[in-house]
């Protein structure tokens, strides 16, 4: 694996048949990146803020916590653990539903007996920052699979993309073939992951 980074790092564009001709790859060990490079047009910064809606109490907050550490919990059991009724319980619940405080409940599957070995978060530059160049990135990056998080930034780039693949020949397949040859891409870099300290999902829950 050591060879294919080193083979990036140097190639460059070479290293990747069929990426587009306008686009520019360089890679690292995450914290031994270039500096961020300067841009060539405005920012923009996506807000993700939500208002709420209602207020939460401490059996809320121990509700959300306790779902979040396991969402496949009773009913019944959650009830007994914050000692109150099964009923008033469920409605606390649904209501956290309603007003969207809890947006889903799913499973966590391990990365590694599904073979998805390799974690790169990958930095992507557009060529301009224009409301169509936006979108058309969005819309692209949102159907594919092996991206489990886009963010808009500010800063010396405009996407951060956390990306994991079985090894480094899909990685190099995945950003040929399916990221830099997006319409607006002008440059990406790439940092692999060389150890996941702490990965969660978890929100911290607090009085507000």
């Amino acid at each position: 694996m050591a060879e294919d980074w080193a083979t990036m790092g140097k190639a460059g564009e070479s290293a990747l048949p069929g990426a587009c001709s306008n686009w520019g790859e360089s890679t690292s060990v995450l914290g031994q990146g270039p500096s961020k490079r300067p841009k060539s047009g405005g920012e923009s910064v996506k807000s993700t803020g939500a208002s709420a809606v209602t207020v939460l109490d401490k059996i809320d907050q121990r509700i959300l916590t306790r779902l979040q550490e396991d969402g496949r919990v009773s009913m019944a059991q959650l009830a007994r653990e914050l000692h109150i009724s099964v009923t008033p319980c469920v409605e606390r619940v649904r209501r956290l539903e309603k007003y969207g405080y809890i947006v889903g409940y799913r499973a966590d599957l391990s990365p590694a007996h599904l073979g998805q070995n390799l974690l790169a978060y990958v930095q992507v530059a557009l060529d301009r920052t224009t409301p169509e160049v936006f979108d058309r990135f969005r819309t692209a990056v949102e159907v594919l699979e092996f991206v489990q998080e886009a963010h808009m930034v500010a800063g010396g780039f405009d996407y951060l993309l956390k990306i994991r693949v079985r090894d480094m020949k899909e990685y190099r397949s995945v950003l040929s073939s399916h990221i830099a040859c997006i319409k607006g891409v002008q440059q990406t870099h790439t940092y692999f992951v060389m150890e996941e300290v702490k990965s969660s999902s978890k929100v911290r829950v607090q009085a507000r």
